[in-house]
């Protein structure tokens, strides 16, 4: 048995949230959630809060023990980009993308 956490529509890049997540997959819930505490990134932040969002899942929705749980599949997908114009020289503005992400989380026991 498995449950899953969804974060959608998060302010950062799917390749910095890719760096996080690899240092969790595979890994027992515990130890991920003492990973991510001490890791200095943003995405951290957001890695926690979906994985203790699946943890959460897992005891309520399924009454799954929390000690056996063990982070099975994590993932970044792109989100919606929203257009953006930078001014530069000359009185131009140059167009960039703000690029957002879909975070998943799925937790099953061992």
């Amino acid at each position: 048995m498995e449950a899953r956490a969804v974060s959608k529509g998060l302010n950062i890049s799917p390749t910095k949230l890719r760096q996080v997540i690899s240092l969790i997959r595979g890994k027992k819930a515990d130890e991920a959630l003492a990973i991510l505490k001490f890791t200095p990134k943003k995405a951290a932040r957001y890695v926690e809060k979906a994985l203790q969002s699946a943890l959460a899942n897992a005891d309520n929705n399924y009454g799954m023990d929390v000690d056996k749980l063990v982070v099975s599949e994590a993932f970044a997908d792109r989100g919606t980009a929203m257009k953006r114009f930078r001014p530069v020289s000359m009185g131009r503005a140059h167009p960039f993308k703000r690029t957002s992400s879909h975070l998943t989380i799925v937790v099953s026991e061992r």
